[in-house]
């Protein structure tokens, strides 16, 4: 039932401006100990060995910091509020959602409001590039910020639900295959694929269920193509129910990689009502979940 009203909290409120502009949020918090943890132990020798040292001190933190907050004796309330934070479905809604009406503006202002969700190169992106490139991070954000931390939740409360933050905060910042990073980041990569295994999978599940869309051939056929041991399982699913081609060639820090296509045979002239679409699949998702964990809070 903790879950159940902190994805309610986080579907009302998201992450209001005015709160989060006086105190830092706490993904900003873990976002200092990965740092400086990187800048404190990332040299020299042994760094394979270093980085392992580093995501034990910060699983168990987080661990400890969970069980710490869960044992406050005010009825799950401070732990429900944590939780309703950790959670992201609104604030990426609105994130796609600025995409679209970004693109119906201008293109230029399209780009703009796509850089702030993805991290490959956007200057040169058409409409339909920026397009496929929200959906693209609508279907993974789905996975990695709402049904990811939900199901570690549920398996162990907030304890789980923080060790899966921090991990997944650590691969974003250090689990790049990078001179400096491809060694000391390397534990942070391999747990977050290893936490996300699971949830990536049930968010495919969840999205075609929750548009009675039976992908299972399409969704087996091309998620194991995405560079992504993970994150090709939702946006094979979205890009099934919306009909849309995701993923393909991009460049990333100029250099154009030729990814292959998710879901080749659908439409790549995807534009802001796809993108529209998408949130729409988002919230659908959503409500789904909210029902499974209804369900689960009942039995």
């Amino acid at each position: 039932m903790i879950l159940f009203f902190a994805m309610l909290l986080d579907a009302a409120f998201g992450e209001p401006k005015a709160i989060w502009d006086r105190v830092p949020h706490p993904a900003v918090l873990m976002g200092r100990v990965v740092s400086g943890l990187d800048r404190r132990l990332n040299a020299g020798r042994q760094r394979r060995a270093k980085g392992v040292a580093a995501l034990v001190v910060m699983v168990l933190g987080a661990y400890a910091l969970g069980r710490l907050i869960a044992s406050v004796p005010d009825f799950g309330v401070l732990e429900g509020l944590v939780a309703a934070i950790l959670l992201a479905q609104k604030a990426l809604v609105d994130h796609v959602r600025a995409v679209a009406e970004g693109l119906r503006h201008s293109l230029p202002a399209g780009r703009q409001a796509v850089a702030m969700i993805v991290g490959r190169d956007t200057a040169a992106l058409d409409g339909p590039g920026v397009a496929r490139a929200a959906i693209e991070s609508a279907a993974e954000n789905l996975s990695d910020g709402v049904i990811a931390p939900a199901f570690w939740f549920l398996i162990g409360g907030l304890p789980l639900m923080l060790v899966y933050k921090i991990t997944n905060t650590a691969d974003s910042m250090i689990g790049h295959r990078t001179e400096r990073h491809e060694a000391f980041g390397w534990a942070s990569a391999r747990f977050d694929d290893l936490l996300n295994l699971i949830p990536a999978r049930l968010t495919a599940v969840l999205i075609a269920v929750a548009h009675g869309r039976l992908t299972v051939r399409p969704v087996l056929r091309d998620a194991p193509l995405h560079r992504s041991p993970n994150a090709g399982w939702p946006e094979a699913a979205m890009a099934v129910v919306l009909d849309v081609a995701l993923s393909g060639p991009r460049a990333y820090h100029g250099v154009m990689s030729a990814f292959p296509w998710v879901w080749p045979e659908g439409r790549r002239d995807a534009g802001p009502d796809d993108v529209d679409a998408a949130c729409r699949a988002l919230w659908r998702t959503w409500a789904l979940m909210l029902l499974l964990v209804g369900c689960a809070a009942l039995i």
